[in-house]
């Protein structure tokens, strides 16, 4: 059994905050082996074959995402939509069809405010990639949510991926790995901050893979108690310098809304609306940003065979 197959099958007699700390064990000791590929992998920098730029002459792509995991992420959705509205952001949000009751009225609002929804697994158990029949099983429920949503992205629970599988899913594009992020339960990297083309001869079909270039907020602020958004900066101000795609992926169920304050298990909302802020502020018309659909297309359009 592999090592996250067997967490999954004992983290149900965890208890939560033995989970946190177990993880946030493991980050701390892995952080100086790691500290010359994250957060930043010098390696990841380099553009695709043929490649000329984003559209408009624009240095960077900016691109956020939202996993929503549970039921406290759906319930401050709303929240989190009306700070991007205020800023001039968009986002995709995305949600697991079958671990909470998702609301269609929050579906709908996304939508029509000009958001994204992906479909976020079905179960967030953990068991989606433990054998191809289940894979093929959950794919066609899967398959259902998407055409239901209108959606054409997907993301895995915990980016646990298995890239050959995902040829069975019905999008456009998969979002379920990231450039580097040796503290993952997968965590081998793409190693490039650029989005690629993963085709297969015998479907005769593919899809865009979008991963994630800028640390997850519940690695930073939960597991390693980071208390400002100086990573993020950093890592930013280096894709931008190589001219990549800056895709970041945030909860709703661990941002603190109420009072600014750090929390047990979140951090405060003020975290990423300083970080939108510094984007637009610091590079004010040097960003494409689009979501996470609209750059798929585009690389579809223009890079369909790169890798």
């Amino acid at each position: 059994m592999k090592p996250q197959n067997i967490y999954y099958y004992l983290k149900p007699f965890i208890p939560r905050p033995l989970q946190i700390l177990l993880r946030r064990n493991i980050i701390l000791n892995k952080l100086k082996r790691f500290s010359k590929v994250w957060p930043i992998d010098p390696e990841a920098r380099h553009a695709p074959k043929d490649w000329t730029g984003w559209p408009h002459g624009k240095r960077f792509a900016f691109i956020l995402t939202h996993d929503v995991d549970t039921m406290r992420g759906h319930e401050q959705c709303k929240q989190l939509m009306n700070m991007e509205k205020c800023l001039g952001f968009r986002s995709s949000f995305n949600i697991v069809p079958r671990r909470y009751v998702v609301s269609p009225q929050l579906i709908y609002e996304l939508k029509k405010d000009s958001f994204e929804v992906g479909v976020h697994g079905l179960y967030h158990d953990g068991k989606l990639y433990n054998s191809r029949a289940l894979f093929n099983e959950r794919a066609i429920h899967i398959n259902t949510y998407l055409k239901t949503w209108g959606a054409v992205g997907f993301r895995s629970p915990a980016m646990h991926h298995r890239l050959d599988w995902l040829f069975d899913l019905n999008i456009l594009y998969d979002a379920s790995t990231f450039d580097t992020d040796p503290f993952e339960p997968q965590p081998d990297g793409v190693r490039t901050i650029f989005p690629f083309w993963v085709e297969s001869v015998s479907y005769q079909k593919g899809y865009v893979e979008l991963p994630y270039t800028l640390p997850q907020d519940f690695t930073l602020f939960v597991l390693m108690k980071e208390e400002s958004i100086d990573i993020w900066k950093r890592k930013l101000d280096w894709i931008v310098e190589n001219g990549g795609m800056v895709l970041l992926n945030c909860h709703p169920d661990y941002m603190n809304f109420k009072d600014g304050c750090m929390v047990k298990e979140g951090y405060p909302s003020g975290f990423y609306q300083e970080f939108l802020e510094y984007v637009k502020q610091r590079y004010d018309g040097l960003y494409w940003h689009v979501l996470p659909k609209e750059i798929a297309s585009f690389w579809e359009s223009n890079f369909k065979r790169n890798k």
